[in-house]
């Protein structure tokens, strides 16, 4: 099952406090421990919400908003992508994760992937194909 870990923001990663070698050296090591368990797929860290945009959407109409964004529980200062046998294993691999944020508190949320089983009949052979169609051609853009 694929799994995104998602490394909440606090005030210091939304003020754009940067990592200090100390943690960029732990994470360094925790992502080679991942990637050479066969978990990790992805993983990045995200500039402060006063860098990003939201479009939101409201019957026809889009708008954007320009960051930064309230609510910094809400808010995301990193993520990875994982490969584990269950959401279990995802859990105790997060509670080896160095403190992310390395001073004030930290939160992990971890949320399964959607897979295409998941979607029933409505995910039809010819979208099938084409997601498969589309993954291959990722995975060899990532390739080059």
């Amino acid at each position: 099952m694929r799994v995104m870990v998602i490394v909440k923001a606090n005030p210091e990663s939304e003020a754009g406090v940067m990592p200090d070698e100390q943690l960029l050296t732990e994470m360094g090591k925790y992502n080679e421990d991942l990637f050479n368990a066969g978990i990790m797929l992805a993983g990045e860290g995200l500039h402060p919400s006063s860098r990003g945009k939201r479009v939101r959407f409201s019957s026809s109409e889009k708008t954007v908003i320009n960051g930064p964004f309230s609510g910094t529980k809400e808010l995301i200062a990193g993520f990875w992508l994982w490969q584990v046998g269950s959401i279990e294993e995802a859990v105790d691999w997060v509670k080896r994760m160095p403190h992310p944020h390395n001073i004030g508190d930290a939160e992990i949320e971890i949320r399964p992937v959607f897979e295409t089983e998941d979607f029933g009949e409505e995910f039809t052979s010819e979208l099938r194909e084409q997601e498969e169609r589309l993954r291959a051609q990722l995975e060899a853009k990532q390739q080059e």
